[in-house]
């Protein structure tokens, strides 16, 4: 038996627990599959009463083998608080209608509204009113029609709007919620046992076309429902077989569960009036006990139909059901038939159900009567029930939330993976990529960086080969330094000035031994004169070029030339080594500054009558040295 195919009802009574699997086959409908029962072995002011049902849920998980994944409950109506509330005309203003539903429940249910779970049923019907007749027709002046009469009011009809309120304090309803979940069971829904035991009556046709009252006489409490043509009131009773179970304890003074045993192995209803008791003194005390309560039931569901009628509006019951395991007792249905005088039957729900092959009839049928509820819940599963209220907790509805959005969150989780394997196979490829690249530029950097070092070697070749041509390129242009300076001098050289010797020299010298112009002034001049000093004048013709440069021995570089000449002189004023040394200062190979260009003497002027050869020494500084 698959576990989707089929689904585990439970009854949570006050005294007793109810538990039933049914399958639903594929051709429709739903079958019984198995089912359990278990009264509660323990007084429940002597323990609390959801560790009472732990245990006896856990027993009878355990012992049926129950396999149904899915679970729906019902929670006896002593638990609950249900109040049936008209509203005012809202029209379709479904807003408005939830505003006013709240309104309503907060002044209806007597508990703070943090402290219990509620829900609402509207229940839409139509109340028809009387017809008029029509007015009478006004007289009509001569010569002209009367109008036609008005057509009589037929049965007008006013749509109202009610709203069944069913809340239950919320801690009792998590804690059994929560041991069920324990047991690995998933909650469908969780609701009251007067609304399913409606839901199973209207099933099997009850309440369709006229009032119908359904009355389960539980072990602490009874529940009684009208069904009137679509409309449902519901009234918890606290008048139920436990109520006969302790009225015999304290008229025999005996325990709790022996007035149990006594009430089940005695107990009937008396039928009252001229009848004979029974033999039993037992018996027939048991039995008055038994009509006592029969009687004081009997009262609020007079009372009840009184609420009913004139309250609400409700047709009169026209038939009674019965249900409920204290509605077994003897003379029950006779009872409430001389009391409402109405056909009273028990509630058959199993037309609507088969029966499994497995199923022990014979038991089956001593319990049948209190299975109603969990064929009303197991209605659920398969159609949509004219009564649908929901009490689940807080937290299962969360739950069954998340649940809902799990293949949501499980796409997105996808849609992260796979856009995160996206991402990463897009930087694997990228960085497949950039490396390729990186090794690309690595050989090419390698290739340039043997070309960098190529042409530093390269570079360093030529620049050693450049400073070779350099070196020699400075030493041919310095080999022309003096061809130059001698082609100069001769340029500037005036044609009465001559020169006898000149030298190259680092610094000036002053003793005679290094001064070249001391040992010329020293030798004889022309003709055995010399000239001031006691010198000999110079001879009157030029000197050989070998003869006029002096040795430059022991210098490394060439800063001044000194040069020695001679010059004639034909007036005392005009004197050609004057001009020569302006012609020297003139020149760009010389330097600019006055001390520059200088005689080392004063020269010589002639007496009269006497030769006009002068002889002068002059120095000269180069403006560009000339390294040797």
């Amino acid at each position: 038996m698959a576990k989707e195919n089929t689904v585990l009802t439970i009854d949570i009574g006050g005294d007793s627990l109810k538990m039933a699997e049914f399958s639903f086959p594929s051709g429709g409908g739903m079958t019984l599959e198995k089912f359990a029962f278990a009264e509660y072995d323990i007084d429940l002011k002597e323990a609390g009463f959801v560790e009472v049902f732990s245990s006896v849920y856990n027993r009878l998980l355990a012992e049926n083998k129950f396999v149904s994944h899915g679970v729906r409950v019902s929670i006896s109506g002593q638990s609950a608080f249900t109040r049936l509330s008209k509203l005012p005309p809202l029209g379709e203003d479904k807003s408005r209608i939830e505003q006013i539903v709240e309104y309503e429940a907060k002044q209806t249910v007597p508990y703070p509204m943090d402290e219990v779970i509620w829900d609402y049923q509207l229940v839409k019907h139509t109340i028809k009113s009387e017809s008029t007749p029509a007015p009478e027709p006004e007289p009509v002046p001569e010569g002209e029609t009367a109008p036609p009469p008005p057509p009589e009011d037929s049965e007008s009809s006013i749509d109202e709007m009610e709203a069944l309120f069913v809340a239950v304090k919320s801690d009792l309803v998590s804690e059994l919620a929560d041991v069920i979940q324990e047991s690995g069971k998933e909650i469908l829904s969780i609701e009251i046992a007067p609304t399913a035991f409606f839901n199973a009556a209207r099933a099997n046709q009850i309440g369709v076309s006229q009032c119908d009252m359904i009355l389960n006489i539980g072990g602490r409490c009874s529940s009684l429902v009208f069904a009137d043509q679509g409309r449902v009131f519901a009234r918890t009773i606290p008048i139920a077989g436990h109520s006969v179970t302790q009225q015999i304890s304290k008229e025999f003074n005996i325990s709790f569960s022996d007035a149990e045993e006594l009430k089940r192995r005695h107990g009937f209803v008396a039928l009252g009036g001229a009848y004979e008791e029974p033999d039993s003194e037992v018996a027939a005390t048991i039995s008055k006990i038994a009509r006592n309560v029969m009687t004081r039931l009997h009262g609020e569901i007079n009372r009840s139909i009184n609420v009913w009628r004139s309250q609400y509006g409700g047709n009169k019951p026209s038939h009674l059901y019965l249900g409920g395991g204290s509605s077994l007792m003897a003379y029950t249905p006779r009872f409430f038939n001389e009391k409402l005088r109405i056909p009273v039957d028990y509630l058959n729900a199993f037309q609507v159900v088969g029966i499994g092959q497995e199923i022990n009839k014979e038991q089956l049928l001593e319990v049948a009567p209190m299975f109603s509820e969990l064929i009303g819940l197991a209605l659920k599963h398969i159609v949509t029930c004219p009564v649908d209220i929901s009490l689940m907790p807080l937290s299962i509805k969360q739950y069954k939330a998340l649940q809902r959005k799990k293949p949501y969150f499980y796409a997105s989780a996808v849609s992260i993976i796979l856009c995160l394997l996206v991402f990463y196979w897009g930087v694997a490829k990228r960085l497949d990529f950039d490396r390729g690249r990186v090794d690309v530029a690595k050989k090419e950097v390698e290739k340039t960086n043997a070309l960098v070092e190529k042409v530093k070697v390269l570079k360093r070749e030529l620049d050693s080969s450049k400073g070779e041509y350099d070196e020699a390129m400075d030493i041919i242009s310095k080999r022309k330094q003096w061809p130059g300076i001698m082609n100069e001098l001769q340029k500037m050289l005036p044609d009465m000035v001559w020169l006898t010797l000149f030298e190259g020299t680092g610094t000036l010298t002053t003793t005679a031994a290094a001064d070249p112009f001391a040992r010329a002034a020293a030798a004889p001049a022309p003709g055995g004169r010399r000239g001031r000093g006691g010198a000999a004048a110079p001879p009157p013709g030029p000197v050989p070029m070998a003869q006029q440069f002096s040795s430059t021995a022991g210098v490394s570089e060439i800063n001044w030339i000194k040069f020695y000449g001679h010059s004639i002189g034909f007036k005392p004023n005009s004197l050609w080594d004057e001009a020569f040394r302006i012609n020297l200062k003139k020149s760009g190979m010389f330097a600019d500054g006055d001390d520059s260009i200088v005689f080392e003497n004063d020269g010589y002027t002639p007496e009269k009558g006497k030769n006009n050869i002068t002889s002068f020494k002059l120095r000269a500084k180069l403006k560009e040295p000339i390294k040797k």
